[in-house]
């Protein structure tokens, strides 16, 4: 057993350094497929020995499928916000006052204020035991199991460390991330998010910390609290903080005079744009900490630290148009044209106005003046109009009452922002946005088909439906203008190689609305083939910790369609994968029995107790009956289930028996 405990630790210590210096320093030193080995290895080692589990392992990051809410925790010092500064005068008092209360040499910091959500880090002899947001400053939401999911912070530190230490800094959403994650939110007809920080502050407070472990969500630390190291300054602190694994940023400077603050400032006002993330302004700290404590507090901010906002970039321009854009979901969204204007560094000729309230609360009229704003935004958009110089007789903006497309009326459910064509299968772009899904790389991924080979398909009456894709001939492609004999057996190859492509992204690639890549993954999981999920009850679906209302009736709505029903037998028939691929199990310890499990657990998520159940030649079942031989039950278990399986005498065990039941029987 010592070989085994010392094999599992030489694997975290490995992972933990492959993740500081891919996260952290941006300098991985494996392949991702050796780290992925190494992973599997460590994951394979703990589910054998779950005497060894540890919160901070590295397998941990990946998130649990636990629903949670929050709990209120009181920080153990307030986390104060800064006092807010938009003019130079200002910052020439801040420096003025401090240098008469001083009344000697001091530093000013200046560091960048990154535009996310503030956290605070709490660490043990080396290991993150709480993470917190910082809620009214003096109590926040405990946040620990979603923020074990972002591979910058560690999970354990490094180094001469001190054996308590809070660590304060920014949750953040790197723009290319946000942009990638905007653009699958557009894809399975959800709102995008309209800046970074919301998504960022939006992402960490998700009940599922698995989908947490889905966002690109990075984390900028900035501040050092301990009681056991006495550092001289601020920037000494950040020094220490970078020896102990934490991702601190490399752009502070340090100012002695008022000039230097004011060349700062200016730098990051015109390269700010440059960074892979949102800045929103700059914060100066006087760098003596003794001096910091001399100067002490108001009631609400720190008096050693002030903050500088930038403005928000902003640019006139005349409405042209508004154009109405139908996505495959049959989401219309309005999209602004304008006189193009220069704004942050880019020339604006359009601007997202997102659904009909947007245009409702501006009262936009063709021809006003709109004032175009891209401060902390990816996409410009625009926050207001000048009334004063609207045109004599212009008209108001009017979302449409049918489809710009194909003129069926469109429909708003009741609770969404959004509104829809509901003609699925005579709406063009509906139908070639699904087509092009489906080819797409993380659906069938058949890259010898790309936007322009389905438009001319589609126009060509080759294709309408995806399962025409499988109907192609090498013949009817060669007919077409382009394409000649190596490019056309380059398109019919690619089409037979995605038959491999497996059940999870398969269902991803049907389009179905609201259902995501990682959805997707959880609904195969949950339903290991298509009849399963076909069938399923909207009850059923529900019980999936991740499945809202909208995703399950969504689900519901896609297999009640005929022609949806038609065009899955199709592709079966096809020969694509509609089911989960069988494994072969770890062990016969659970060998002819079957399990329920139910309630919240301590070690495992509920999927990962059903892995580790089917892995070891056991079954689950949906419900108890007759047949279930144990109910594992966890925390907040429904009563119900607890009286049926004492009413059938029905074995209770916990998730220690469960793993005793695998441990003990295992070879």
């Amino acid at each position: 057993m010592e070989e085994v405990k010392k094999q599992i630790d030489e694997l975290r210590s490995f992972l933990h350094a492959q993740n500081y210096n891919y996260y952290v320093l941006n300098n991985p030193v494996i392949s991702d497929q050796e780290f992925d080995m190494k992973m599997k290895e460590l994951q394979a080692l703990e589910a054998l020995h779950p005497e060894f589990a540890d919160p901070n392992s590295p397998t941990q990051r990946v998130g649990s499928d636990i629903s949670m809410s929050f709990a209120q925790v009181t920080h153990e010092r307030p986390m104060l916000s800064l006092g807010n500064t938009y003019n130079e005068q200002e910052i020439r008092d801040f420096w003025l006052r401090l240098d008469k209360q001083l009344a000697r040499p001091f530093e000013i910091v200046c560091e960048l204020k990154f535009d996310g959500t503030a956290i605070s880090l709490i660490y043990e002899n080396g290991e993150l035991v709480r993470a917190a947001t910082r809620g009214n400053g003096v109590v926040g939401d405990d946040v620990t199991r979603n923020v074990k999911t972002i591979r910058s912070i560690p999970l354990k530190l490094t180094g001469d460390y001190p054996a308590r230490l809070e660590m304060r800094g920014e949750i953040i959403m790197p723009r290319a991330g946000f942009e990638a994650l905007n653009n699958q939110r557009i894809e399975i007809g959800e709102i995008p998010f309209a800046n970074p920080r919301n998504a960022a502050a939006g992402s960490l407070k998700l009940q599922s910390s698995s989908m947490v472990a889905q966002r690109p969500l990075d984390c900028i630390l900035y501040y050092v609290l301990t009681d056991d190291i006495d550092f001289e300054t601020h920037t000494q602190s950040l020094d220490m903080a970078k020896n102990w694994g934490f991702k601190i940023s490399p752009h502070y400077k340090l100012c002695k005079s008022i000039d230097d603050i004011f060349d700062y400032i200016n730098h990051w006002a015109e390269k700010r744009e440059t960074l892979p993330y949102d800045i929103d302004g700059i914060v100066f700290k006087v760098n003596n900490l003794a001096m910091q404590q001399e100067l002490g507090f108001t009631a609400k901010n720190p008096r050693w630290a002030i903050s500088y906002k930038f403005k928000a970039e902003q640019a006139h321009s005349r409405l042209l148009s508004i154009a109405y854009q139908v996505g495959r979901t049959g989401v219309v969204t309005p999209v602004a044209n304008m006189e193009p204007v220069q704004l942050a560094g880019t020339v604006v000729r359009r601007a997202s106005l997102h659904n009909a309230d947007i245009i409702d609360t501006l009262q936009l009229h063709v021809g006003d003046t709109v004032v175009v704003e891209k401060g902390g935004e990816i996409i410009p958009k625009i926050v207001g109009i000048d009334e004063e110089l609207r045109p004599e007789g212009a008209q108001p903006v009017e979302f449409p009452k049918v489809c710009p497309e194909c003129g069926t009326p469109l429909v708003r459910i009741e609770g969404e922002a959004a509104h829809y064509c509901p003609n699925i299968t005579g709406c063009k772009p509906q139908i070639t946005g699904r087509l092009i899904h489906f080819v797409s790389r993380k659906a069938m991924n058949i890259e010898s088909i790309g936007e322009e080979t389905v438009e001319l398909l589609f126009e060509r009456k080759l294709i309408s439906s995806i399962s025409d894709f499988y109907r192609l001939k090498l013949e009817d492609l060669l007919y077409l203008d382009g394409f000649a004999y190596k490019s056309a057996e380059n398109v019919i190859r690619g089409i037979e190689e995605s038959k491999k492509v497996p059940y999870p992204r398969v269902l991803f690639a049907l389009g179905i609305r609201f259902v995501g890549e990682t959805t997707a993954k959880i609904l195969a999981k949950a339903f290991p083939n298509i009849t399963l999920l076909a069938n399923a009850s909207k009850e059923q679906l529900l019980e999936i910790e991740e499945i809202g209302d909208r995703i399950a009736q969504s689900v519901i709505d896609y297999f009640a369609n005929l022609e949806n029903l038609k065009t899955v037998t199709e592709l079966r028939d096809f020969g694509l994968q509609m089911e989960q691929s069988a494994k072969t199990p770890d062990s016969t310890a659970l060998a002819g029995k079957s399990f329920v499990i139910s309630g919240t657990f301590a070690n495992h998520s509920r999927d990962e107790l059903k892995e580790l159940i089917e892995n070891n030649g056991g079954k689950m079942l949906s419900g108890i009956s007759s047949k279930t031989d144990y109910l594992v039950a966890g925390e907040n278990m429904g009563p119900a289930k607890l009286e049926k399986a004492s009413k059938l005498n029905v074995p209770i065990i916990s998730e220690d028996k469960l793993m005793d039941l695998i441990n003990n029987t295992a070879k």
